[in-house]
């Protein structure tokens, strides 16, 4: 029997990181953080992306803080950043004596989930990062980015799947970060990671190209266990399918997410 599609909300970092150049303060944050955490999302990310870099750079602000300041706040759902495997938050490589630091501080900080990638796709440089985080006894997941090209195939993600559940990650998550993947190859490409590997396959895109509501449909179809998504007033364009969407293409069918639309 099909399970319900779990949600993750993405309003804390990747919607204001694509619509707003990641200019949403803390401030702005804080009042909501205790409805967000009532929903019942599967996930609130909050933290990694670029909202490091842009608190420091451009917010005079201290990112731990705005971390710690979102825990406190949170106390059911679980906060998860987006880490760039070797590179943290950073735009070059570290050594591994820095990624083991850091991820040690953001576990204590308040992380749970970290979603781990590389920008080539090369798990060697996600291993430090996912043997820190178990060790930090926190959960690793492994983000793929998802494209079509002559180089790219699905077989190319499956294997890319199973080398990162050897790993020990948590679950996968399939990244169409330019929003142009059609509805018909998302589905196929969900169902062969749901074919090929045991943990849960998470799908995310952009509405970049217009197609990633439907796109959404077709993951949860092929059976996709959690989508990302962001409140309707910090999403479409250059973000994400609406909650609200999502939500009610849902209802009464046997994926419907069980969220309270209203709520």
């Amino acid at each position: 029997m099909a399970h319900k599609v779990r949600i993750s909300d993405l309003v804390l970092r990747d919607a204001h990181q694509s619509l707003h150049a990641t200019r949403m303060t803390t401030a702005d944050m804080l009042p909501i953080c205790s409805k967000l955490d009532s929903v019942g999302y599967w996930s609130l990310e909050a933290w990694g992306g670029a909202t490091f870099d842009a608190a420091m750079r451009f917010l005079d602000e201290d990112p731990w803080e705005r971390l710690r300041e979102i825990r406190r706040r949170v106390k059911k759902t679980k906060l998860q950043m987006l880490l760039r495997g070797q590179n943290l938050l950073g735009y070059r490589q570290y050594a591994d004596d820095v990624v083991e630091r850091f991820v040690l501080a953001s576990a204590k900080a308040g992380i749970d989930i970290f979603l781990i990638f590389d920008g080539l796709n090369d798990p060697r440089n996600c291993k430090a990062a996912i043997e820190a985080v178990l060790r930090a006894g926190k959960r690793p997941d492994a983000n793929i980015l998802y494209t079509l090209s002559p180089v790219h195939s699905i077989e190319s993600y499956v294997a890319l799947a199973q080398e990162y559940e050897r790993m020990g990650v948590h679950a996968v998550h399939l990244e169409d970060m330019a929003g142009m993947v059609s509805p018909r190859a998302v589905h196929e490409a969900v169902r062969a990671l749901k074919d090929a590997v045991s943990v849960p396959v998470h799908f995310h895109s952009h509405c970049t190209g217009g197609m990633a509501d439907i796109s959404y449909w077709e993951a949860a179809r092929a059976g996709a266990d959690v989508v990302d998504v962001d409140v309707a007033s910090l999403a479409l364009g250059t973000s994400h399918p609406p909650t609200e969407c999502i939500l009610a293409s849902m209802k009464r069918t046997p994926r419907d997410t069980g969220i309270d639309m209203d709520l």
